[in-house]
């Protein structure tokens, strides 16, 4: 019967020689120590990964070196673990290492551990009395003062029993990640195997790879299908966060990849070198951070030489945070929470860490007063997923964020978002404007009033227009066209704007004219009714009406505007954009050109609509020759009529021939 798998892994840590791998041995029965040149140094160089049963579950144990010179393969161990076994051995106490492992594993978040006093067999029980109180001091205040310090030999198994059971409550306390999350397993180590071809290990941060999946390794931005995959060294059809894992896939050359490279979903993450940053500096550091100073950058599995530029301030002191903004010299791949640790260049010492925030396009101004209040913001919402989602729907660029977009930036699946979602949702904090395009209320109100005052302005400067089309208002927007749709929708149905005759206004708009400009309308109307398939030309209009052009141009325009008259194209007067985006109802922007082609009053064009459906209907088709006479018109309009009805889809044409598109 096979063992449960829990998808956690636990580390060591401690300093040099503290019997941390003699203990993994005698937990597991694996020898970490796997090159030559550690069993003949005695002391762990790299990473060594075992598998290990505590009370009927399998979870990942990481030893680490414990040596000054492996700090960075320490860290790199470090970062993907979820409870420390903190290894002091009782003939030494606590040494430099112990220090600073301590400090590593503070600033990377861990927050579970116990403490193994080893090597009790070397010394005397007044001894380990002795070393146990020290090591109660060291630990107050941190993440281990409450836990148990166990009295152990990894050479005679003396106190292994108490060990073990204080390691079951352990893993038992520790809650695993989600495994729904966006895969990505930060590369600790590559090789070849016959046969298979590349294969890398690592921890995987977030999320689950199956066999079968398509994945991408940065920074290469390499892609490859994982072929096979092994957990805790046995085959495996998944790969989850938190296991010691082995993918292989064979696409890749195992030559060009290294430790600190990314195994991820390639949509979500691109390579990247400005973060924003939390950072903590750590007490016992004498002299402050500068501004600008070089430090090496570990996140994940990567160390990377950096900059950091503080937002506020030109330092930072011993045990105090701040956010700052880290320029990489080489492009990593890193999500928001992950954690990070700085340490200088030389002497070389650990001086801080803390958490990821987000990846920057570019560095941010600090002078800025409104950079820094973001930066803020951003900051503390990113600490909580739905925060961090409704963060960024609040400050999208677009006013609103389609599923897409905010599933690659808040490195969130689709379906976990939707969920996620669901919630500001119901507190009125987002809004759907369809059922993937999100907007945050206080945007959407704000947006709203810059729209409703765009529809304001435009009734003041012309009373005399019925309002605007959707295309006009839409261009004056200058939203993006999905926004502007869910946002017009919206006001529609809460009852801001009203739509008549094929135009937004505001409700309670009413068009104004002057008595001189309402006689003058009522006169060209007229004219036009009276010659319904015949109608005047621009210049018969000011002839009969005795009035200055540009007066009757503003008529014709507010007739037009306000669907009394309508404007056909003649077919030589439409350039082939035009034929494409013709539409019913053709409505003037520039009243210069109303003396272009034919306008037809809104009567008469009902009028030959009804009789060009009648006889259709009745004969199966139209000659269009025939038009003319049943219109007793010539076909100077008969023909444009037609054409027009062609454009709004009433009719279709075969040559000279026209049908009813539906028959009614």
């Amino acid at each position: 019967m096979g063992v449960a798998q829990k998808n956690i892994t636990l580390g060591t840590a401690g300093h040099i020689d503290h019997g941390k791998t003699a203990l993994i041995k005698c937990l597991t029965g694996c020898d970490t120590d796997h090159l030559k040149a550690e069993k003949e140094r005695g002391m762990s160089i790299e990473l060594g990964f075992a598998p290990c049963s505590v009370s009927g579950l399998e979870v990942g144990i990481v030893d680490v070196p414990g040596h000054e010179n492996f700090i960075k393969t320490m860290v790199a161990g470090a970062s993907g673990i979820d409870g420390a076994i903190f290894v002091i051995a009782a003939d030494d106490g606590v040494m430099p290492q112990t220090r600073e492992h301590l400090d590593i594993l503070t600033l990377l978040g861990v927050k579970y551990g116990i403490v193994a006093l080893t090597k009790v067999d070397c010394v005397d029980q007044q001894r380990v009395g002795n070393v146990t109180a020290e090591i109660k001091d060291f630990l107050a205040g941190t993440f281990l003062e409450e836990a148990p310090i166990v009295p152990v030999s990894g050479i005679t198994g003396q106190g292994f029993d108490v060990f073990y059971e204080a390691l079951k409550e352990l893993v038992g306390a520790i809650e695993p990640k989600r495994t729904d999350g966006v895969f990505r397993l930060p590369v600790e180590r590559t090789f070849s195997v016959k046969g298979y071809g590349t294969v890398v290990t690592g921890i995987p941060v977030a999320g689950s790879g199956k066999i079968g999946e398509a994945m991408v390794l940065f920074p290469q931005g390499t892609k490859g299908r994982i072929k096979a995959i092994q957990v805790y060294k046995r085959d495996s059809e998944i790969a989850m966060v938190g296991q010691c894992a082995a993918l292989n896939v064979p696409q890749w050359d195992y030559k060009t990849v290294k430790r600190g490279n990314v195994v991820t979903l390639g949509e979500f993450f691109q390579p990247q070198q400005w973060y924003l940053c939390r950072l903590h500096v750590l007490a016992h550091i004498k002299s402050p951070l500068k501004n600008g100073t070089e430090i090496k950058f570990h996140t994940g599995t990567s160390e990377i030489v950096a900059t950091v530029f503080v937002l506020e301030g030109n330092t930072v002191s011993a045990n105090n945070e701040c956010l700052v903004q880290i320029r990489l010299n080489e492009s990593v791949v890193a999500a928001p929470r992950d954690r990070f640790i700085l340490r200088t260049l030389s002497p070389v010492q650990t001086i801080g860490g803390g958490m990821i925030v987000e990846a920057l396009p570019k560095k941010l101004k600090r002078k800025h007063a409104q950079t820094i209040h973001d930066a803020s913001d951003r900051a503390r919402a990113v600490l909580i997923e739905k925060d961090f989602a409704e963060y960024c729907i609040k400050t999208a660029e677009a006013f609103a964020v389609n599923e897409t977009e905010l599933s690659i930036r808040t490195k969130i699946l689709p379906e976990r978002l939707k969920a996620i979602i669901t919630e500001p949702a119901k507190q009125d904090k987002v809004l759907y404007l369809d059922s993937k395009l999100y907007i945050h209320t206080d945007t959407a109100d704000n947006v709203q009033k810059q729209l409703l005052n765009i529809v304001s302005d435009f009734h003041h400067n012309k009373p005399e227009s019925p309002g605007w089309t959707v295309e006009q208002f839409y261009e004056t927007s200058q939203l993006k066209k999905d926004v502007f749709d869910g946002l017009l929708n919206l006001l529609i149905s809460q009852g801001k704007l009203v739509e008549r005759k094929h135009r937004l206004a505001l409700p309670e708009h009413q068009e104004t004219f002057s008595d001189d400009e309402q006689e003058l309308l009522q006169s060209i109307e007229s004219l036009f009714k009276e010659r319904q398939f015949n109608p005047p030309k621009f210049e018969e209009v000011i002839e009969q009406t005795a009035a200055a052009p540009e007066k009757v141009q503003k008529i014709l325009r507010i007739l037009i505007e306000q669907e009394q008259i309508i404007r056909i194209e003649t077919p030589h007067q439409l350039s082939g954009g035009e034929r494409a985006k013709h539409k019913s109802g053709f409505h003037l922007d520039d009243s210069a050109a109303i003396g272009a082609g034919l306008l037809f009053h809104s009567d008469a064009v009902e009028q030959a609509r009804q009789i060009l459906i009648s006889f259709i209907n009745k004969e199966g088709k139209l000659e269009s020759v025939k038009f003319k006479y049943l219109l007793d018109t010539t076909r100077k309009f008969a023909i444009p009529l037609l054409d027009y009805f062609d454009r709004i889809g009433l009719t279709r044409r075969e040559g000279y021939t026209r049908y009813l598109k539906s028959r009614g």
